[in-house]
């Protein structure tokens, strides 16, 4: 992205509630999560709404996909985003995860906003660091 802004910051996560789609046997197995975070930062957004699809293989490894909702603050612009999320974890408990802004979601002074981001977190880590690259208009 040309004329890119960088937030940085951490985020908490407040719980985290998955329902099993097929049963616990299945291989591989598919579950349904919620979670709720906040963001301190680039990134101020308290009460996040995320829902997520998870995939489990075999080993202890899988991979996800979901949506997590911000309303708050992003360098001090008041507004709301939606960001869609694609990540994996592995037996040692790692979590990758990239995400990017949904086409259209900005609203209020992050209206126009494009963007995208990471965080790299470990099983049991209480705040997990991410970065975001964004332009906005």
């Amino acid at each position: 992205m040309t004329g890119t802004t960088r937030a940085t910051g951490h985020f908490t996560a407040a719980g985290w509630k998955e329902h099993p789609v097929t049963p616990a046997d299945a291989s591989p197995r598919l579950a349904r999560a919620t979670v709720t975070n906040t963001f301190t930062g680039g990134i101020e957004a308290a009460g996040t709404d995320c829902a997520y699809a998870v995939v489990y293989v075999p080993g202890g490894t899988g991979t996800f996909a979901g949506i997590e909702l911000f309303s708050g603050r992003l360098d001090g612009r008041v507004g709301a985003f939606a960001v869609e999320e694609r990540g994996s974890f592995g037996a040692d408990g790692t979590v990758r995860c990239v995400f990017e802004v949904v086409a259209g979601s900005g609203t209020g002074e992050l209206a126009g906003l494009r963007g995208t981001g990471e965080f790299t977190a470990r099983h049991g880590e209480e705040r997990v660091a991410y970065t975001f690259a964004y332009t906005l208009g």
